[in-house]
């Protein structure tokens, strides 16, 4: 169709031509004394067409040729461009395959290339860029070949042409990369150095926050650690199940740097309440807090949350989970006094009620019993969960309680019994 559209413009052009030219009787003359050139209008007009067509040829050729020196340094830069990223990528290759050495050279011939233009008087855009990157590659390598003075140099040259190029989002990724390696080298006062140097908003990312995490337990900065873990389970980066695990072991961890009970009940108070319901965190501290000779009033309250999450049929605890509850009221029992072993008591017996069959609630009513000096209701309740009970700790207990009412009784032979029983039930224990 454009073929088309072309014969006919130029039929129609031609059209036009031949009906002006052939009637067209206009002549053109030129005095040039003493001669006279009488010339055709249309042989006038051709030759002016033919002149300008020629002047503008001519013009063409004149610029082509002043360009040529302009266009050889153009080819010239866009070689040495080429050749520049060409050994950027060799050295990236390198680097991820593991030739640390044939990696740094790569970089360093990429920055040798662009010093060479830049001193020329060259000017290209992401030249910046390119030196930032090389020298990243370099520092790399140099970390990975356990060349720190070399690491450091190129990693401050680095720094300095992202500050002077204000590029912010490298000098961020070239301090997180700083924090990964003071990691490797287990200097976490460098790396904390580091990661204070961020910005806020790059700071709040989430690989910022589990370099943090890292960072923080490694230097010994527990608290650090837990409120790093909390912003990345609010983040989600981690699992519902792993979060809740990361969160209760630095709790946990947490708890036992505490050196006395006032510095416990602290530690408790910066605590979150979700934290505070974590059956392992609320045992652990209770524990704890009886330990160091804190009040048990206060280990038991700590315990209550926990407490009805197991007698909660639908938040039920995990049988290892009772256990250490069960151990924990155990201790805490023959620090209370009388009015708060009759409390719980009844918490226990109800409980008892709710579920006849768990051997764990018998046992811990029998030590309650036990400590309240109900010594026949005690034994009672420990020679009925005795055969039940799913922790070799706790029947070895539950015997040397059973010897000791017996011996209250004046039953030296039951009493012998017992302690052998109990005897052979620790040795069964698994190492």
């Amino acid at each position: 169709m454009r073929v088309a559209l072309w014969f006919l413009g130029l039929f129609g052009l031609a059209a036009a031509l031949a009906l002006f030219a052939s009637t067209n009787t206009g002549t053109v003359t030129i005095f040039w004394p003493p001669h006279r050139v009488d010339l055709s209008l249309n042989m006038v007009v051709v030759l002016l067409c033919v002149l300008f067509v020629l002047l503008h040829l001519s013009l063409k050729t004149i610029g082509a040729l002043f360009a040529l020196p302009g266009q050889a340094r153009s080819w010239r830069l866009q070689h040495q461009e080429r050749v520049m990223y060409a050994s950027l990528l060799e050295a990236l290759s390198h680097l991820v395959a593991g030739r640390f050495l044939r990696a740094r050279k790569s970089a360093q011939m990429v920055l040798a290339r662009e010093a060479s233009l830049t001193e020329s008087g060259e000017v290209w855009p992401g030249a910046e860029r390119l030196r930032v990157l090389a020298n990243l590659l370099a520092a790399e390598s140099s970390q990975s070949l356990q060349d720190r003075p070399a690491r450091e140099y190129y990693f401050q040259q680095a720094l300095d042409q992202a500050g002077a190029g204000h590029s912010g989002d490298i000098r961020d990724g070239l301090l997180l990369r700083a924090v990964r390696w003071s990691l490797e080298d287990q200097d976490a006062a460098a790396a904390l150095e580091r990661l204070n140097e961020l910005p806020s908003g790059v700071a709040r990312r989430t690989v910022a926050l589990r370099l943090r995490l890292k960072v923080a337990r490694m230097a010994g900065k527990i608290d650090l650690a837990l409120d790093t873990a909390r912003l990345l389970a609010k983040h989600r980066a981690f699992s519902q199940d792993s979060a809740n695990g990361l969160l209760r072991s630095l709790s946990q961890e947490w708890l036992q740097t505490a050196s006395d009970a006032d510095q416990l009940q602290g530690i408790w108070s910066r605590l979150e309440p979700a934290e505070h319901t974590l059956p392992d965190v609320a045992c652990s501290a209770a524990g704890r807090l009886l330990r160091l000779g804190g009040d048990a009033g206060v280990a038991f309250a700590w315990l209550l949350p926990v407490w009805q999450h197991m007698v909660d049929a639908a938040h039920g605890l995990s049988t290892d989970q009772k256990i250490l509850l069960v151990r924990v009221m155990e201790n805490g029992f023959s620090m209370t006094d009388a009015s708060i072993d009759t409390e719980w008591l009844s918490r226990i017996e109800q409980a008892h009620l709710n579920d006849p069959g768990d051997a764990l609630l018998q046992y811990l009513a029998g030590v309650a019993c036990l400590h309240l000096q109900l010594w026949g209701k005690s034994q009672q309740l420990l020679q009925r969960a005795l055969p039940r009970l799913p922790d070799v700790g706790l029947q070895s207990r539950a015997w040397q309680m059973l010897a000791e009412l017996a011996q209250r009784q004046g039953n030296e032979a039951e009493a012998a019994a017992a302690w052998r029983n109990a005897t052979t039930v620790r040795m069964r224990r698994p190492v």
